[in-house]
Order: C-alpha cells, then structure tokens, then sequence
C-alpha cells in the first residue's frame, strides 16, 4: 500500500486540509478523500519513509497505543459513526507511524472489514489480546466498554513492566562506575606505577604485575578485544532468538537468585489481569487461556497453561488444571476455586492480579533497598583493591630507599 501526501478541502467547513493517506494507488486515494467529504486538489505519492532515523523517532509507544485506543473508545461511546471516530483519533495522533497505520485501518474497514480484522492487520502494533478483546467487543455490542478494558490491561502491563526495569537500571548503573574505575586505574595510574619501578630497577609486585600485564594487552591488543566481545555478545543474542535460546533464558528468569520471584509474580500478575480482561468481556474460557499462554512471554509458562487448556478441555475444572503445575504459584489455583464456586472467577483473577502487582510493589522497593549497600560495597572492594595494588608497591618503595 503506497502512501500519499494530499491537500483537500473538506466540504463541512469549507477548510483546506493538508495530510497524508495511505491507498493502493492515486484514484483509490482520492475515493477515500471523497468517501471522508473531502474534495481532492492536489494528490501527490510520497517516494521515502524517512528511513532509519524516521523509524526510531516515529516508533509506536505503549503511551501512543493506550490515547489512542482510550480516544476511540469515548468516540465510539459517545454514539459517534466507527469511521468518523476513527478519522477523528487519527487526526489527533501526533505519531506519524500510528496515523499511518491508523488510515490503513480506516481503509480497511471502509473497504467492508470488521474492526478485529483490521486492526489484526498489524500484529506487530496491536497484539493477540488486543484484538480478541476488540472481536468480543463487537460481537456483543460493548465495543466501547472493550477498548477501555483493553487500553487499562496495557496500562497496567506497562507500568509492571517499567518498575522492573527501574528496579535493574540502578545495578546497571552502578556496574558502569566500576567498569569507568577500573579502565582509569588500569589506562592511567597502573603505567606510571611500572615506569616508576623500570627506573628504579625494581621488580613487579605480583598483582601490580598482572594489572600491569592486563593493561598493556588492553592497550595494544584493543581490537582483538572489541572483535571477541562483539562476536560473543552477537552469538549470544542469536544464540536467545532460538528455541533452545529461548527456553534457557526463560528458564534462567524463573529461577535467577534475588530476581526469580520477582518474575515469577510478574508472569502470575500478567497471567491472572489478562485472562480477567478477556473473561469478562466474554471470551470463552479456552479461548482466553489459549491467548493469555501466548501474551504470558514465557515458554515454560505458555506451556503449563497449554497443559492446564488441554485439562479443561477434558471437563476438569480450571483450578484443578492449574494445582499440578510447578511453575504456578499456589495461590494462583487456590483463589481461582474460590472464584469458581463463586461463580466470579473474573472477579477473583483481578483481586488474584492486584495481590502479585501489590507484591511486586513491595518486592521491587526491598531489592532496590538491599541491592544498593551492597553494590557499594562491591565498588569500595573492587575501586579500594586497584588503588591498594598501587599505592603498597609505592609505600614499600619509599620505605626501601636509604637516606
């Protein structure tokens, strides 16, 4: 689909309107133009996307996804046509990549899709749980109420998501400090320290020796070193995008020292907000255990819920599918019974999310406040044993010289 820049006047206001849209071809352009009460005066194809730069500055964020699926929800509810609401939002999206996609959307939908197909049109912007959520909006006439479930589910993903991260962002930090110490002590201090010693005719201390020795490879060998790191950290993330890849790094999330619960209560909370967003917006329950094993982002748990799918499928109750899998907290099966006898099990997947999302919470602050001493002390050992390896050879060769 080619992409066009337009001006045209739009009939209702008299205005003259400059903008771009996306058409097969320049007369299947200007029939949407018309088709939106636009009269066409200059159509003209766009021959570039603005290349790299333009894919990184125009990159769909999850903020942009959740305006704009917010706007169109109030749009919708507030009786507007589905084509006018989404000519509306488009207009007030300042995302270029998102407008494009969006007027791919208008013209999908104006050419006799349903919403779900169009929006499907674009996995890589809108997911699996996104456009399930869309389909049983319209299949039972709460599209509105659907999208703000949808656009609160990413809202809330996001905001785990970015705890998390900020919880690691300080220890990364730090790591860099010690990285940027040891470089100046190695690139710096440590050649003056071996000068000193030639010119006195002195031997090497042993570990003042091996700094030595590390630094002048570094020095003289730095491209070797580039070539090795670079090779292995490319092997490695092929190495992730792999089956066996993928299925060790996850693997590796859920039992990590300090971290691993701290993602198993992220996968819980995803697990129990999602399949409570698709439930109760009336999504069958295999169908939303199908699509939560999938947006879950972990094989080993996508494959336990596949177990458990395979179970209910059989008649067994959810719970029950759920009590023999390891990789599930206990909590996760006990309150989902309680739900089932209930007869709210929508209910009760939310209360069981805000518990995880309520721990991660305080998991997170007691990492950040752990984490931090002791790093400090990791920097005071590493920083205090590079100037130690300096400083004694020095003192040892002040104390040798008579006077």
């Amino acid at each position: 689909m080619k992409k066009f820049t337009y001006e045209a006047r739009d009939q209702a206001t008299n205005k003259i309107i400059k903008s771009d849209i996306q058409a097969e071809s320049e007369n299947a352009a200007a029939r949407l133009l018309i088709k939106q009460g636009f009269v066409p005066l200059n159509i003209k194809e766009q021959m570039g996307d603005g290349g790299f730069l333009s894919a990184i500055t125009g990159r769909i964020t999850t903020k942009d996804r959740v305006v704009f699926t917010r706007q169109l929800a109030t749009l919708i509810g507030a009786g507007l046509p589905l084509t006018q609401s989404l000519n509306t939002v488009m207009e007030q999206t300042q995302n270029k990549q998102l407008q494009s996609v969006a007027q791919e959307i208008i013209a999908s939908v104006e050419g006799g899709r349903s919403l779900s197909d169009s929006f499907a049109m674009h996995p890589k912007v809108f997911d699996e749980v996104f456009i399930s959520l869309l389909a049983a909006g319209e299949l039972s006439g709460t599209l509105d109420k659907s999208l703000q479930r949808v656009a609160a589910q990413q809202e809330k993903d996001a905001a785990v998501a970015s705890k998390i991260k900020g919880a690691l962002m300080y220890p990364a930090i730090v790591l860099l400090v010690i990285f940027a110490v040891m470089g100046f002590m190695l690139f710096t201090v440590v050649p003056q320290v071996e000068n000193l010693y030639s010119d006195l005719g002195k031997p090497l201390p042993l570990l003042t020796e091996l700094m030595v020795n590390g630094a002048n490879f570094l020095i003289n060998f730095w491209w070797i070193v580039i070539i090795v790191v670079g090779a292995g950290v490319y092997f490695f993330i092929q190495y992730t995008k792999t089956e066996n890849g993928i299925k060790f790094m996850d693997n590796f999330k859920l039992h990590v020292p300090l971290f691993g619960k701290l993602f198993v209560k992220l996968y819980m909370a995803r697990f129990a907000r999602t399949s409570q967003t698709l439930l109760s917006t009336g999504v069958s329950m295999l169908d939303t255990m199908n699509i939560t094993a999938r947006a879950v982002n972990n094989v080993h748990i996508e494959a336990a819920i596949a177990r458990s799918a395979e179970k209910v499928q059989g008649g067994k109750a959810l719970s029950v599918a759920l009590e023999p899998e390891d990789v599930f907290d206990r909590l996760v099966p006990q309150m989902v019974k309680i739900g089932e006898q209930s007869g709210r099990i929508d209910e009760m997947l939310g209360k069981v999310a805000q518990v995880y999302e309520d721990e991660l919470d305080e998991q997170i602050a007691t990492i950040s406040t752990v984490i931090e001493p002791v790093l400090m002390v990791v920097l005071a050992v590493v920083a205090g044993g590079m100037v130690g390896a300096v400083l004694f050879p020095i003192y040892s060769l002040v104390g040798g010289i008579n006077i």
